[in-house]
């Protein structure tokens, strides 16, 4: 398949000792009014950092033509498109007897800084496994295979190794023949010895209209709730959660996602007993359906609401003239803020159907929710039993183990490394050391040797592992600077902050002296000084970060042999945050020193624009900074949720924020 695309570019280099988004908090206070499991999970192992994961941050917004593998499974009645190389990701789901898409299908390819580590893009079934937040497999390949289905048919099976929580899970995409359902079996195993948290929602982008409604088997959403008191501002500006009704609530009917003027997410209580269902239908009742066997507990309607920033942000993640779109969603907990804890060598399995549903519309729309909610149930009950759904479950366990026939696409090797090392056995899900690559070489010379080679020449250093079985090797293989410079990172990701600190500081020691027994194994200086230079800020102290950040980034400088994708990534990640410290130092003169080397491609992307605008700004000249704005430029990689835009404008002019820089996901104040 070919569509607009705007490429990822390379990962950042720096390792990712922060999480991107740090308002996923809820006040402790506020979990004394919560259901006793749900405040329990809420406080289960929440992520630290996102380690070892590197962050994506390299795209744009020019979109050129791009082919795109795809996997198609089809029956009588449906077509489904799957994208094997972007996270698995559903891209269509087309009825065939109504010629119609079931769900919200992104004409483009446009990255966007929603997932956990950066880059993500809308619409179709996403799977989403790791922690609060979307994936960060988004936008990365996935094993695929073709194995023998339940009915004596094939079904494709996506897999990988979720590297957050270090887990393998599968997805298995069933299709019976006649069948107007997709039946989806996921399988998360935890093949270590000590328990793990999990994190599961599969999100369905779904076309959103005037009349579209979504309904699901609940009177009452967990509705996160903003500091300034404004209910269904969305994931990302919650202290608490609280209950409020389905379907109105302050005065409108909010299972139409265009009633609301603001982003919000409505997670509804599903009572226990209750068949696990959502759907999305359209003026005439007719949509998409989901439903699942009981595991899969929670239902959540996202919606982006009828404001300026909502609809902005739409455009921005596809093209002039599109459809907009909500999302429902089916996860393992009540809430995405909850982790569910899955025990050492246990597995959470589950089986999800998708299709399409038809129900009377004047009961759908009606004013009485029991009634049109039971309208729909009684449809689904006609059209997909939950019996046969539970019996669909039982018919694929036993399948769940079978070997691939037919490869159809390969993920990353991560998975081999872990299986080499601990010699795990995971029936149907093989890693095979075929998939090891350059990324992985370092590490399996560790795992074999146990000494952590030699850089390859002044590059930036590869990515780093921090489970405890590597940290393990780290401190007993030969405390080289490298060495010392992946142990820190593992030492960070475990919360030892200070044994992190006196590793980078050894290794930062041991490259300037010579010191260590190869001198040839010491890297760069600048992603020493870069580490301790987070920890500085993250210990309070400003100036000492600022500092190390521009010797880190003279270090850099003076390394740099070329301007190829590696060197241009590092320069631009630590440019970025070396003048971002400065500024926060008053060292504004340093600051402006940094951005007159970086590469001019790099100068000009929006993002560094912005920074420009920002210095100025520092160094007196608002004018010219406003001059910046009146130009134009666009943050490619601008957070959801993020307010910088507003927050330079309004330093600058009290003039109305300009619709092209307006992403308020929120109301003023």
């Amino acid at each position: 398949m070919t569509l607009p695309a705007a490429p990822l570019g390379a990962p950042n280099p720096l390792p990712a000792l922060r999480p991107l988004d740090e308002m996923h908090v809820i006040d402790e206070r506020s979990k004394q009014d919560l259901p006793r499991d749900m405040a329990r999970q809420i406080g289960y192992e929440p992520l630290r950092t996102l380690l070892p994961v590197p962050v994506l941050d390299g795209y744009g917004r020019e979109r050129t033509p791009t082919a795109l593998d795809t996997i198609v499974i089809e029956n009588e009645r449906l077509r489904v498109t799957v994208l094997p190389g972007l996270g698995g990701r559903v891209h269509s789901l087309h009825h065939k007897p109504t010629d119609r898409e079931l769900l919200y299908r992104n004409p483009v390819l446009q990255p966007a800084d929603f997932a956990l580590n950066g880059a993500w893009y809308s619409g179709g079934i996403e799977w989403n496994i790791g922690a609060t937040g979307h994936t960060t497999l988004s936008c990365a390949p996935l094993h695929a295979a073709v194995v023998p289905a339940p009915d004596g048919g094939r079904m494709v099976r996506l897999w990988e190794w979720e590297r957050l929580r270090d887990l393998p899970f599968q997805v298995d995409l069933w299709l019976p023949a006649d069948s107007d359902f997709l039946h989806v079996g996921v399988r998360i195993r935890n093949p270590h010895d000590r328990p793990a948290p999990v994190y599961w929602w599969s999100n369905i982008a779904v076309e959103e209209h005037a009349t579209t409604r979504v309904l699901a088997p609940a009177d009452e959403a967990w509705l996160p709730h903003s500091p300034a008191g404004v209910g269904g501002t969305p994931i990302g500006y919650e202290r608490s959660l609280r209950r409020v009704p389905v379907p109105e609530h302050r005065g409108a009917d909010r299972t139409y996602p265009l009633r609301s003027e603001y982003p919000a997410d409505y997670f509804y209580e599903v009572p226990e007993q209750a068949r696990r269902w959502i759907a999305s239908l359209d003026a005439a009742g007719a949509g998409l359906v989901q439903t699942s066997t009981d595991v899969l507990r929670g239902r959540k309607l996202f919606l982006w609401g009828s404001g300026r920033g909502g609809r902005r942000w739409q455009q921005w993640l596809t093209e002039p003239g599109t459809v907009g779109y909500a999302e429902i969603q089916a996860g393992l907990a009540r809430t995405q803020l909850e982790h569910v804890r899955l025990e050492a060598e246990g597995e959470f399995s589950w089986l999800e159907s998708y299709g399409p549903l038809a129900a009377d519309p004047v009961a759908v729309h009606g004013d009485d929710w029991d009634a049109a909610r039971a309208a729909v149930e009684a449809r689904l009950s006609e059209v997909l039993p939950r019996a046969d759904v539970d019996a669909a479950y039982e018919a694929w366990r036993p399948y769940a183990d079978t070997e691939p026939e037919q490869r159809l696409a390969a993920g990353s090797g991560w998975g081999a490394l872990e299986v080499l090392r601990a010699g795990y056995k995971l029936p149907g899900t093989p890693f095979d050391e075929s998939t090891l690559g350059e990324e992985q070489a370092p590490w399996r010379e560790l795992l074999s040797t146990g000494v952590m080679p030699a850089p390859p020449g002044a590059t930036p250093p590869g990515p780093s592992l921090v489970a405890p079985h590597w940290r393990d090797m780290l401190e007993t293989a030969p405390a080289e600077p490298l060495t010392e410079y992946h142990l820190g990172i593992a030492q960070w990701h475990g919360g030892d902050l200070a044994q992190a600190v006196r590793s980078w500081e050894r290794g930062l020691a041991a490259s300037v002296t010579g010191a260590g027994t190869r001198p040839e194994a010491a890297p760069s200086r600048w992603p020493l000084l870069r580490c301790l230079a987070v920890a500085d800020q993250e210990g309070g102290h400003a100036a000492r970060a600022a500092e190390r950040y521009a010797e880190a980034f003279d270090d850099l400088c003076a390394q740099r042999r070329e301007d190829g994708e590696a060197w241009t990534a590092a320069t631009a990640a630590l440019g970025r945050e070396a003048i971002e410290a400065l500024l926060a130092a008053d060292r504004v003169a340093t600051a402006r020193a940094v951005w007159n080397r970086l590469l001019p491609t790099v100068r000009a992307r929006g993002r560094f624009r912005l920074l420009d605008a920002r210095l100025l700004i520092a160094e007196g000249r608002p004018d010219e900074a406003r001059a910046v704005f009146d130009e134009g430029f666009e943050v490619a990689d601008l957070r959801e949720g993020a307010e910088i835009l507003e927050e330079v404008w309004r330093s600058l002019t009290d003039d109305p924020l300009p619709d092209a820089y307006d992403y308020r996901m929120r109301p003023q104040g």
